[in-house]
C-alpha cells in the first residue's frame, strides 16, 4: 500500500507498509517493521542441506466458539532422523507471520542441535500465512474472513497439533516439547508457554518484543538502537543520515532535483512529485531499520545478500564532516544504500517498493496490527537520526477503520498476556542482541530463575537461532551453550515426573 502524503498514517513506516516480526506516519512503522518490511529478496539464507517431510493437519478454524465448525489444513514440517525415541524431545517452532518452509531454512540452532539432543523437530505455520489459508484463496476477502487471524487462534493451534501428534505418533506420547520461536514467533513461543504449561515444558524466545505495547516502554527506544548501531560503525555516520533528511527535501524541491535523486540512486521507477519524494525517505528509513536488525558477522541473505557486518560497510560512504553538500551528502547515501540492495552486483536498478524478503505477509500482518498486535513507535530527530513523528493512535486506528472496517484494542495483549507482569509464570529464556532494535521492547533482566534473559551485545536480530559460524562472536556462541543448557534441565525434569506404570 502507498502512502499518499507524509502524515498519512502508511507513509512513513512503510510507503507500503511486515517480523520478520512490519507500516507515512512512524505510528504505522509498528506494523511494518515486526513484518521485515516490503516485500522482495531471497527465499532462504543458508545453503545448509537440510531434509524434512511436510504434512497437513486438519485444524479448527475458531477454537473459541462453536458456530463456525469447519477446519482448514495447517502445514507443518517435521524431521526424526535424529529423534531417540521413545519420548525422545521435541522442538516446536511456532511459526511466525510467513511461509514456514522460510523460517525452517533460517532456524539453524534448532538443526544444530537435533542430534546432540535426540530430538524431532517441528516447524508449524501460522494460520493465515504461507499454505495454511483457512479460507482458502478467500481468506483476505474481508474483515469477516479474517477475524480469525489472531495470536490467540495461532498459539491453539499449535497446542492442538502437539496434542493429537502425541497421541497419534508412536513413541511421542511422553516426549517433552520445548517451544522455539524468533521476533514474532518468539512472542508466540513465550505466550505459548504461558498460556499451555501443560503442553510445553519451557520456550525459547529469541528477538521477541512482548512488551512493546502501549504504557510497557518508551515508544522512542525502537528508533534509538538503530541509531545507536549506526552511530558506533563509522565516523559522523548517524550525524549524516540524520542532516539527509533535508537533504533530499532540498533536492527533490525541483522536477530537475527528483529527476537527479533518481538517477544517482539508479530507481526502477522515478521520482515524480512530492508524494514520491515522501515514499522515498520512507524506503530509505525502512533501509536503515533493516540493516540494524541484520547487522550479522558474516555474509548473509536473511532479508537481502549482505557482506559481513554491513553497517560498518554501509558507514564508509557516509564519513562526511558536517559542511558536505546535499548532493555529496546524498552520492553517498546512494552507494550506502546499494550495500544492501545490490551488494552481489546483480541489480540494474532499485525497487522502492521491496525492501525484504517475499517469504513474508504483508496484508496478514496489517490486519494483526490493526486489531491486538498494536507497538507504538515514534522518533524525536534528537535521540534518534530520523525525522521527528510522534505516536498518533488515533490517526493510526482510523486508518485501521478505513483499511479493514475494524479498530485497534490498544490494551488487549498486555490484558491477555499479562503485560509486564510475568513473574508467575516459568520456564522461559528471553534472549535479545545488543544490536537490534526490537531489544527495546523485550525482556532484558532476569525476572525470576525460570524467566530469564540472556544478552547478546553483538547480536542483531535472533541471531542464536541462526545456524553455528565460524565468525560468530563470543557472546552467540555462549548464549548458544545457555541455551543448550536450560533445554536439557527441562528434558531431565520433564523425565522425572512422567507417570509411573504399575504392574
Amino acid at each position: 500500500m502507498k502512502a499518499g502524503v507524509r502524515t498519512q498514517v502508511w507513509g512513513r513506516a512503510a510507503a507500503t507498509c511486515i517480523l520478520t516480526l512490519s507500516i507515512g506516519c512512524l505510528h504505522a512503522v509498528a506494523l511494518k517493521s515486526q513484518l521485515f518490511t516490503r516485500r522482495g529478496g531471497s527465499s532462504h539464507s543458508t545453503d545448509t542441506p537440510i531434509s524434512y517431510d511436510t504434512y497437513y493437519f486438519d485444524q479448527r478454524i475458531d477454537h473459541f466458539g462453536f458456530l463456525e465448525d469447519s477446519t482448514y489444513k495447517q502445514r507443518y514440517l517435521v524431521s526424526d532422523k535424529h529423534w531417540r525415541q521413545p519420548g525422545g524431545p521435541i522442538l516446536f517452532y511456532t511459526g511466525n507471520e510467513g511461509d514456514i518452509a522460510w523460517f525452517c531454512n533460517n532456524t539453524g540452532f534448532m538443526w544444530d542441535i537435533e542430534e546432540e539432543l535426540g530430538a524431532m523437530l517441528i516447524f508449524a505455520e501460522h494460520r493465515y500465512y504461507g499454505e495454511s489459508l483457512p479460507f482458502g484463496q478467500d481468506s483476505y476477502s474481508d474483515s469477516k474472513h479474517l477475524n480469525y487471524l489472531t495470536s490467540e487462534q495461532a498459539l491453539a493451534d499449535f497446542a492442538v497439533l502437539i496434542q493429537n501428534l502425541k497421541r497419534t505418533l508412536p513413541g511421542a506420547q511422553h516426549s517433552p516439547v520445548i517451544a522455539v520461536g524468533g521476533s514474532y514467533g518468539g512472542m508466540l513461543a513465550a505466550w505459548f508457554r504461558m498460556k499451555y504449561p501443560n503442553v510445553v515444558v519451557g520456550a525459547l524466545a529469541s528477538s521477541a518484543p512482548i512488551w512493546q505495547f502501549p504504557g510497557m516502554v518508551p515508544c522512542g527506544d525502537f528508533y534509538k538502537v538503530v541509531t545507536q548501531d549506526f552511530a558506533k560503525s563509522g565516523y559522523n555516520c548517524e550525524v549524516n543520515i540524520r542532516q539527509s533528511w533535508k537533504a533530499v527535501s532540498n533536492v527533490s524541491s525541483s522536477a530537475s532535483g527528483l529527476q537527479w535523486l533518481s538517477e544517482e540512486f539508479s530507481l526502477c521507477t522515478p521520482l515524480k512529485n512530492k508524494n514520491d519524494a515522501v515514499s522515498f525517505k520512507n524506503w530509505l528509513q525502512e533501509t536503515w531499520v533493516n540493516l540494524a536488525m541484520v547487522d550479522y558477522p558474516y555474509e548473509a541473505n536473511f532479508l537481502q545478500p549482505l557482506p559481513p557486518w554491513p553497517i560498518q560497510v554501509v558507514c564508509k560512504y557516509l564519513a562526511f564532516d558536517s559542511s558536505v553538500s546535499d548532493h555529496q551528502l546524498l552520492h553517498g547515501v546512494a552507494q550506502a544504500v546499494r550495500v544492501y540492495y545490490n551488494y552481489t552486483g546483480g541489480s540494474s536498478c532499485l525497487n522502492t517498493s521491496q525492501t525484504a524478503t517475499g517469504s513474508l505477509g504483508l496484508l496478514g500482518w496489517f490486519y494483526q496490527a490493526c486489531t491486538e498486535m498494536v507497538m507504538p513507535m515514534c522518533t524525536d530527530g534528537i535521540q534518534d537520526m530520523f525525522e521527528p513523528e510522534e505516536w498518533n493512535f488515533q490517526a493510526f486506528s482510523d486508518e485501521c477503520n478505513s483499511m479493514f472496517g475494524v479498530g485497534p484494542r490498544s490494551d488487549w495483549a498486555g490484558t491477555v498476556y499479562g503485560g509486564k507482569d510475568i513473574s508467575s509464570h516459568s520456564n522461559i529464556i528471553f534472549s535479545n542482541g545488543g544490536l537490534d532494535p526490537w531489544s527495546a521492547g523485550g525482556v532484558t533482566q532476569n525476572i525470576s530463575d525460570s524467566l530469564v534473559s540472556i544478552m547478546i551485545p553483538d547480536g542483531a536480530h535472533h541471531l542464536d537461532l541462526r545456524y553455528s559460524n565460524d565468525h560468530d562472536p563470543p557472546s552467540v556462541r555462549a548464549a548458544r551453550v545457555l541455551e543448550l543448557s536450560y533445554f536439557r534441565e527441562w528434558i531431565s525434569k520433564a523425565a522425572k515426573t512422567l507417570p509411573t506404570t504399575s504392574t
